[in-house]
């Protein structure tokens, strides 16, 4: 087995290897030292502080990434040879994948047919490998499965876009190289689409649909469109009712890390606020069973940094208290305790009101157990400095 594995690393052609990872660049892209990474592999390098190149050590006063579009394509066409096809299996493959698209792109095609061919194409997506989804990617694939998305609430029925949505879902990008296809999502047609499918659809379209804000919102190939969205007071609006809807957990938990990724844009945050995403956090917090505490309390660290944010904690009738739950459990994780003190610190710094209630919360006692429990330096400090704040009053 470790002999196989060996032998087929060693057929990756050399320049198809990541210099970091050594793996196959799954998304290349050049720095101004004509040297080629995979996009993940150097934005890790340069969020650990390195301005240089990591192949040639000098030192970059330009770190922008250029994506590499025709080292990707020699990739997806080396991968479909790897498989052992010969060219005329690869020109039927291909043919294939091009008349299923044409059924799709088609508007003379009934709704049935298309709901065949996209049952086919979701059969074909989960039994491909990372590879091969690379190749369907270089097809247009993803922006065609796209339009019929936001087309589909002209079809009058959810079937459609449920399997559209889960195709969409299968061959989303794991980097962000092809993420620039949906800001087609900007135009208010589409934008429309997208409101009536999170609005009306079933659970699985609305958590599909959280789950594909999320990817949008966090990455850096759609910041434009991610401002878009975290404008529009119909989107948040509809993700604070889903958030704050018990009976559809999977599509609560999906509309907290949607909102998490739209407001890590910072000029979304005092929208956010207004929408009421304050108190939406405030009572997923409250209730048992949640999933995603560190992502909600992380998003609270950031609104709380606006000035309506802290204000809307504060006001929130046990919003304070919620948050002061957080510093410390039995079961507690480091990172929830450290964006809880967080919280707290930024709106009792600038607030007695807010003070009183975390000291009639219980947050001495939550700080002291932080302190002498095995957590980090950086929550301690944290907590040391809120203590004393609190002990002042």
């Amino acid at each position: 087995m470790k002999m196989a594995l060996e032998s087929k690393e060693l057929s990756i052609p050399h320049l198809f290897l990541c210099p970091i990872s050594l793996d196959l660049l799954t998304d290349p892209v050049t720095l101004s030292t004509g040297q080629t990474y995979d996009r993940k592999q150097i934005e890790k390098w340069f969020s650990g502080g390195n301005i240089t190149c990591p192949v040639t050590m000098q030192k970059l006063n330009d770190t922008s990434l250029v994506p590499n579009h025709t080292l990707r394509h020699h990739i997806s066409r080396w991968l479909l040879s790897r498989q052992g096809m010969n060219q005329q299996i690869m020109k039927k493959k291909t043919a294939k994948l091009f008349a299923l698209k044409a059924v799709i792109q088609s508007p003379e095609n009934s709704q049935p047919t298309k709901l065949d061919v996209l049952q086919e194409i979701k059969v074909l997506l989960a039994e491909c490998d990372t590879w091969q989804k690379v190749f369907l990617r270089e097809l247009g694939f993803f922006p065609l499965l796209l339009r019929l998305l936001l087309q589909s609430p002209s079809f009058g029925s959810l079937e459609l876009p449920e399997l559209a949505l889960d195709c969409i879902l299968l061959l989303l990008p794991a980097t962000s190289s092809h993420m620039n296809s949906v800001n087609m999502m900007k135009t208010e047609s589409n934008l429309a689409a997208l409101v009536l499918l999170l609005d009306q659809g079933n659970i699985k379209i609305r958590t599909g649909l959280c789950l594909l804000l999320e990817r949008i919102a966090s990455s850096p190939e759609t910041q434009e469109l991610s401002a878009t969205l975290g404008q529009n007071s119909e989107i948040l609006q509809i993700l604070v009712s889903l958030l704050k809807n018990v009976s559809e957990a999977q599509s609560s938990e999906g509309a907290m890390r949607a909102i998490s990724s739209i407001c890590s844009l910072e000029r979304n945050r005092d929208r956010a606020v207004r929408e009421g995403v304050v108190d939406a956090i405030v009572f997923y917090l409250s209730n048992p069973g949640r999933q995603n505490v560190s992502v909600a309390l992380s998003t609270m660290e950031l609104l709380v940094d606006v000035e309506n944010g802290k204000k809307a904690l504060i006001e929130s009738s046990n919003g304070i208290g919620v948050v002061v739950k957080m510093v410390f459990r039995v079961s507690f994780e480091q990172e929830e305790s450290e964006h809880a003190v967080g919280s707290l610190l930024t709106v009792c710094s600038s607030s007695m009101e807010a003070c009183e209630k975390a000291v009639s919360a219980g947050a001495i006692t939550k700080l002291l157990l932080l302190l002498q429990s095995q957590c980090s330096m950086k929550p301690k400090a944290k907590a040391r400095t809120l203590l004393k704040l609190l002990k002042s009053i």
